[in-house]
């Protein structure tokens, strides 16, 4: 059976010529597996670079966009395909069902908001599936710090950083979502 992968990421492009270079490479090394991506439908800003790697080498790509966002986000009309939703928690849901796996690129408020949603289903045991963060250049490590700090106070167990795996290059996520698959 198919795997798919749900990519969170900015619907904005960063300053930071990186970024956007790793959705491209993310889309790309999906394809190649013969996985599929889901991700928040958007043909603009790092979402747009992951979806159109992903169907330039051949890849299926699911978007999933809320009515409201459909224009603000504009819309990806080339996608395997495109889901519409009523709101963002209806988007969230729709793209935790169709997914296997979750990689979360750099991104803003929206990208954090689905990171701490689908890492927080997993704690409560609403889903089972992995997540994987990619601090490039370091740019969750205050993320990782307020987890460290979260625990140190008692907020957040110890073992519930084994909901999520850091890895710092793509290759590194890609080696171990291939892993994971093997052991499914």
């Amino acid at each position: 059976m198919k795997k798919n992968i749900c990519v969170y990421c900015g619907s904005r492009e960063s300053n930071n010529p990186r970024f956007p270079e790793l959705a491209q490479q993310a889309g790309r090394e999906i394809a190649r597996r013969n996985w599929g991506v889901v991700y928040g439908g958007g043909k603009v800003g790092m979402m747009g670079k992951l979806a159109d790697a992903a169907l330039d080498s051949g890849g299926d790509v699911i978007g999933v966009i809320p009515t409201r966002l459909k224009k603000l986000e504009v819309a990806h009309s080339e996608l395997t395909d495109l889901h519409e939703t009523q709101d963002m928690h209806t988007r969230k849901a729709l793209m935790e069902s169709l997914s296997d796996a979750f990689l979360i690129l750099p991104g803003g408020f929206g990208t954090l908001d689905e990171f701490f949603e689908i890492l927080t289903w997993r704690q409560l045991g609403i889903h089972d599936k992995p997540i994987f963060l990619l601090n490039a250049e370091g740019y969750f490590d205050g993320l990782i710090k307020f987890t460290e700090d979260s625990i140190q106070y008692d907020f957040v167990r110890k073992s519930s950083l084994k909901l999520f795996k850091v890895c710092n290059e793509i290759d590194s996520c890609i080696g171990m979502l291939e892993r994971f698959f093997e052991e499914d």
